[in-house]
């Protein structure tokens, strides 16, 4: 969390069992060859290229495609071929250009993935990305709870949403308090990338990424709008949306897109408002089938409140002194001081070449601008009386704003040395980012009862403590070679070297010097992946990762970039024409040079240590024509501090990080019959205990949740309602100290009405 975040450690478990996978991947890789049949039909190649004439893949009735990978019998139904950056038929999407920035099957790709459509998105109304998310395996969402400023995450143990968070294959820095946030209606699919993926994008956590894929021009007329509401514990909401696109004209050349939303009302804590708006203008245009040029762009408007309340571990985890627990809607800063503001906005484009079968360039480009404020009392100072019925309180404002650009420049060959056929990736990227943010505060701020808050006391206004001018550059170059060694064998090998620069002006002391520093560093990833006919693809791979880190500590003086590495080793499953994709992996990260609270100086941090995490995930999408849809998930790892200069971190789990999650969802419509169209469905999602101290004595409860879901479609219309949380569990998300707990979010209900044309 932004305020006084820390971090601590628990016990360490063995990680034998945990990397059991890798080694089967191993072995399996390593007896592929002389198990598959040498005369084996021949294999497409996993990157198409850029329009070309209409591509097909054969799918079954079902309705799933096999991406293009292994045959199945003649005269099965054929469709056009799943684009990486368009819709997912059902749940289980075929194709993504996440992991490897090139139009590749999932079923080749070494390394785990799961991707989350937009179809899903709707089915489970997900209004922001941590509701989208809760069903994707190795990622923990909403770790500070029902926070309405942004979303927050951890990927394999590791926090992901400020270097991880990416829209589009370009990234949003999350540093301070200029916060990135993307309404989740103007998405066309999410993709959870796990591991390190600095080989391509360059600064990156090595628990892996977010890419948040932009909706884009369709090819057909599409008219869609949708109103709804509902309750989210003590807040009533409304909101509406709209979705418009389709050919600008009869040449066939120019396509449009406008996506626009539009919410208001409150959430889980009284008397915090949770309102917003958002326009997505986008347009493409297509010369001819070799020339693409997309415009992306988007406004947004936030005004909202601190919600994720920093409230104790006595009163919420457990009863207080007093037998109480403190209200889940208590508002903790203030009825008439509880602010938080957000206007951003996002101006690029993408375009694409094909000069001949070999070669196309891309380049992406986007400006990314976001300004935020926030004013609010913070419950971080536990409480202040000793029956435990009043919270000591402080008051924190910040005012900061972001400027991001980015362009990342691809040269993609596609051709045969007579041996092996390759598919070379060349990058050139590059990245400015400007933040410029004012913080102050008052210790301490007016208390507050938990049994009868009395609002609108002041104190003195808050002093600056940190103004600071940041500046961040990165250029890095890059290449991969994806090849074919034998038509079910694939080498991937990707190389980046990166520049790094890091200055940080302290406004606040003029006279004092520039802190910052510039580093560079050489990144890499080598992988294997042994496609079977009969849809099962062992692979393993090894990759590492870079972080510079921005910013300075308490002294002036820069930190250090962090490094990590991993090898992950496992299993992808995707039968020809089934219905489903199936995904087990182990993996093993060590992560150095770890960030965590300075002990001496709040809101600073100090680098300390290394951290090491062990573990396994699965997961299983599933589109049947039936009118079945269906995504379950499993993670469990071992995440423990390996080095650090506090000797009571080290064998402890760090705080916040519940290190056990499990979840699953399904949607059933029926086809046919008298109740054709009619749907209804749920879900159960289990979170594991974790810790909320340094010794790990102080432990936060596992919680399981449920969702549900019914609704109903009549020609053009569809009618829905949505529960999370339908029991309204009152359960702590974690703990990042004894005085710092997060409650989660409480039973949400959301009516809607959509029409489409």
């Amino acid at each position: 969390m932004k305020i006084g975040n820390s971090q601590g450690v628990g016990p360490q478990r063995s990680a034998t069992l945990r990397l059991a996978l890798a080694g089967v991947s191993l072995l399996s890789l390593a007896g592929a060859a002389a198990a598959q049949d040498a005369t084996s039909p021949r294999r497409g190649t996993a990157n198409p290229p850029a329009e070309a004439t209409i591509q097909l893949e054969q799918i079954s009735v079902s309705g799933q495609g096999n991406g293009g990978v292994s045959p199945v019998p003649a005269g099965t139904p054929v469709r056009a071929v799943e684009s990486p950056t368009g819709p997912v038929n059902g749940f289980v999407a075929t194709r993504s250009a996440t992991a490897t920035k090139t139009n590749t099957p999932l079923i080749e790709t070494p390394q785990s993935i799961t991707v989350v459509g937009r179809e899903q998105i709707d089915v489970q109304k997900a209004q922001t990305l941590t509701q989208a998310t809760q069903y994707a395996a190795g990622l923990y969402s909403g770790t500070f709870g029902a926070d309405s400023r942004l979303d927050y995450f951890t990927l394999r143990g590791f926090v992901a949403s400020d270097y991880g968070l990416y829209r589009d294959g370009l990234q949003l820095l999350n540093y301070g308090f200029a916060y990135f946030r993307t309404d989740t209606f103007g998405l066309e699919r999410i993709e959870v990338l796990r591991g390190p993926a600095a080989v391509l994008f360059g600064a990156g956590t090595p628990g892996g990424l977010i890419n948040q894929v932009t909706k884009r021009p369709p090819l057909d007329p599409l008219r869609y709008i949708e109103v709804g509401g509902g309750a989210f514990g003590q807040g009533g909401f409304g909101y509406t949306a709209f979705d418009l696109g389709g050919p600008a004209g009869p040449d066939g050349h120019w396509f449009y897109r406008l996506t626009g939303s539009g919410r208001v009302g409150g959430n889980q804590v009284e008397g915090a408002p949770e309102d917003r708006g958002y326009i997505a203008p986008a347009f493409t245009y297509k010369p001819d089938g070799a020339t693409k040029f997309t415009f992306l762009s988007s406004v947004q408007y936030d005004n909202a409140a601190v919600t994720a309340n920093f409230l104790p571990y006595s009163g919420t985890v457990r009863p207080n002194l007093s037998g109480l627990r403190i209200p889940r809607s208590l508002n903790v800063g203030d009825v008439g001081l509880n602010t938080f503001r957000r206007e951003q906005a996002y101006i690029g484009y993408e375009f694409e070449h094909a000069f001949n079968e070999t070669w196309t360039f891309r380049q992406n480009l986007r400006y990314s601008y976001v300004d935020s404020f926030q004013n609010s009392y913070i419950g971080q100072l536990g409480y202040s009386d000793a029956a435990e019925t009043r919270l000591g309180r402080y008051q924190f404002r910040d005012s900061a704003r972001a400027a991001l650009f980015q362009v990342d420049n691809q040269a993609e060959a596609r051709f045969s040395d007579g041996f092996f056929r390759h598919n070379l990736l060349l990058g050139l990227d590059y990245k400015n980012y400007n933040l410029h943010d004012n913080q102050a505060s008052t210790f301490p701020g007016p208390d507050l009862s938990i049994l009868f808050p009395v609002y609108g006391q002041r104190v003195a206004s808050p002093t600056p403590y940190l103004i600071n001018a940041n500046s961040f550059n990165q250029l890095g170059l890059y290449a991969q070679d994806q090849i074919k060694l034998t038509d079910q064998l694939s080498l991937v090998l990707g190389l980046r070297q990166d520049f790094a620069d890091n200055r940080t002006r302290n406004l606040l002391t003029p006279s004092s010097p520039t802190g910052g520093r510039s580093d560079n560093a050489l990144t890499y990833r080598t992988a294997l992946i042994y496609n079977f006919d009969f849809g099962l693809a062992p692979y393993v791979s090894y990759s590492t990762s870079f972080q510079p880190q921005i910013g300075t500590a308490f002294s002036g003086a820069g930190f250090r970039p962090e490094t990590g590495n991993q090898i992950e080793g496992g299993v992808k499953f995707e039968p020809p024409g089934q219905g489903y994709f199936l995904t087990l992996a182990g993996f093993e990260i060590n992560r150095q040079g770890v960030l965590v609270p300075d002990p001496a100086n709040a809101f600073f941090s100090i680098q300390s240590g290394s951290q090491r995490s062990t573990g396994f995930e699965a997961q299983l999408n599933v589109t049947l024509a039936e009118g079945l849809n269906a995504v379950a998930a499993f993670t469990t790892y071992d995440l423990v501090t390996t080095k650090d200069a506090d000797p009571a971190r080290i064998g402890r789990t760090p705080v916040n990080i519940p290190e056990t999650f499990a979840s699953a969802f399904f949607d059933y419509t029926i086809p046919v019959g008298e109740l054709r169209g009619f749907g209804f469905g749920g879900g159960v999602r289990y979170v594991g205990r974790s810790f909320a101290d340094v010794p790990n004595t102080l432990k936060v409860s596992d919680y399981v949740l449920f969702d549900a879901q019914v609704h109903y479609n009549i020609d053009n219309w569809r009618l829905a309602l949505n529960a999370t949380n339908i029991a309204d569990r009152r359960f702590v998300s974690s703990c990042q100290s004894a005085v710092s707990c997060f409650y989660g979010d409480a039973r949400r209900v959301v009516a809607s009405v959509s029409y489409k044309w």
